[in-house]
């Protein structure tokens, strides 16, 4: 008896859902008629032009219609009549399909909809867009992706999980999970949402008890994985949630902890504590040194067409990828171009004094060669007056040494990448069309960078 209740109620269930399509303002039934009747107009008119013998009484009707209208001694309008039915009644067929499917889509994609071939020709991979890889994380990971995801949306971002301070290091002590503050920046670069989530996303509360300090991003990844039991679960839903173009991964799952060793012999143990000494450092591990990678991030390394490294913090944001012994080689093994996007300023505790091949050398001191063929590096003039804002912070701007560069086999970069804003950073538009003609060229095959000859 319950059975047939049960069926009794899915079919209902179905047949309420059916009727639905009929309620006024679904903005479907009026393109749908169009479609029939653009149809069953085509149809005619090609079966009155054909003539076949199981012609219906409506098309004898509408030939007779049709020859009347021709003049008598002249020759009948139907062939022509005939075309022109058909031709206009395909017309509202096709009129009509597109815009049921625009209608049902309307409120589905997170892109415009008006171009829904050009949204189909992306997403089956038709254009060829490069699979790139990019390892970092801090601001200056989400100031890149913000600009490569308008050239290729096979990104697949992979982040540290190192940070220990501020509300990732404090929802990392208390409720035991990575910290997700470069996880959220990482995600909001690479959404196609509205405004307003992103804001939400950003959103620090500075009121509350146990509140204060926290962003709600990091709150929303925390419950998520509280959720799902799982924090890539985590990440890959509110990757669905804001709609990201590409992928965004932790470099490792397991509670990593940066170790720094100074010049001086003496040591640090946390990321936010690293800086703070002002002591050049002489080397960086991860605790523990055996730290598994996440199984993704290494196949989209193995299948990358590109690999990016930074920009962003040398020492806190870059390297602790690169310490997943994993990882690093899978870079190290990797065919594919490798590029590393130097820093602006230096970074008062990490690089004080560096200049650019000293950031590519404290790279290769801790992975080794082959880690990067191309070095981005800015060369574009800087405002004084934020010059002295920055030099009052103990940063100034990273010496372009290109010299020093080629010594060690790599091709240096020359270009005019930072935004003309408040702050010393990389443009994103200016960053990812460097990036874009050093990789891609428009018929999507490699080619030699043009600055190869610097």
């Amino acid at each position: 008896m319950s059975n047939t209740g049960d069926y009794n109620n899915a079919s209902e269930s179905i047949w309420k859902r059916a009727l639905k399509w009929l309620y006024p303002g679904m903005r479907v039934k009026r393109w749908i008629l169009l479609m029939i009747l653009g149809a069953a107009m085509a149809a005619s008119g090609i079966a009155i032009l054909l003539g076949p013998d199981f012609l219906v009484a409506f098309g004898r009707s509408l030939t007779h219609y049709l020859r009347v209208l021709g003049q008598p001694g002249k020759t009948p309008l139907v062939k022509e009549a005939s075309i022109g039915l058909a031709v206009v009644g395909l017309i509202a067929a096709c009129l009509g399909f597109r815009q049921v499917i625009r209608s049902l889509i309307l409120d589905l994609l997170p892109t415009d909809p008006r171009d829904l071939a050009g949204i189909i020709f992306h997403k089956r991979g038709l254009d060829k867009e490069p699979a790139m890889v990019v390892i970092g994380g801090g601001t200056g990971l989400s100031t890149l992706l913000r600009g490569l995801k308008h050239h290729t949306e096979r990104i697949t971002a992979i982040v540290t999980v190192a940070d220990d301070g501020g509300s990732s290091g404090r929802i990392r002590s208390e409720l035991g999970i990575p910290p997700p503050g470069d996880i959220r920046n990482t995600l909001v670069a690479l959404a196609n949402t509205e405004p307003l989530m992103e804001q939400l996303f950003q959103y620090r509360f500075d009121w509350g008890e146990g509140l204060a300090g926290h962003s709600f991003g990091n709150l929303f990844i925390a419950a998520m994985t509280d959720i799902t039991g799982d924090f890539e679960e985590a990440i890959r839903t509110s990757s669905q949630v804001l709609a990201v173009r590409g992928q965004v991964l932790p470099s490792t799952l397991t509670s990593v902890t940066l170790r720094a060793e100074y010049v001086d012999g003496s040591t640090a143990l946390g990321e936010s504590l690293i800086p703070r000494s002002g002591k050049p450092i002489h080397r960086l591990s991860l605790e523990p040194q055996d730290c598994q990678p996440v199984e993704e991030a290494i196949a989209a390394i193995d299948n990358a067409d590109a690999i990016i490294l930074g920009p962003g913090s040398l020492y806190t944001s870059v390297l602790p990828n690169l310490l997943v012994r994993e990882i690093r080689e899978a870079i190290l093994n990797s065919s594919a171009p490798k590029v590393y996007v130097c820093n602006v300023m230096t970074q008062a505790g990490e690089t004080d004094g560096y200049k650019a091949s000293d950031h590519v050398r404290a790279l290769i001191d801790h992975c080794g060669q082959g880690l990067i063929d191309y070095v981005i590096v800015n060369t574009g003039p800087i405002p004084e007056t934020l010059l002295e804002r920055y030099k009052q912070e103990g940063a100034v701007p990273v010496e372009p040494d290109i010299a020093a560069i080629k010594a060690l086999g790599i091709t240096p970069i020359t270009a005019s990448v930072i935004s003309m804003t408040d702050l010393v950073r990389h443009d994103p538009e200016k960053l990812a069309e460097v990036i874009s003609r050093l990789l891609w060229d428009d018929s999507g095959q490699w080619k030699p960078p043009p600055w190869a000859n610097l």
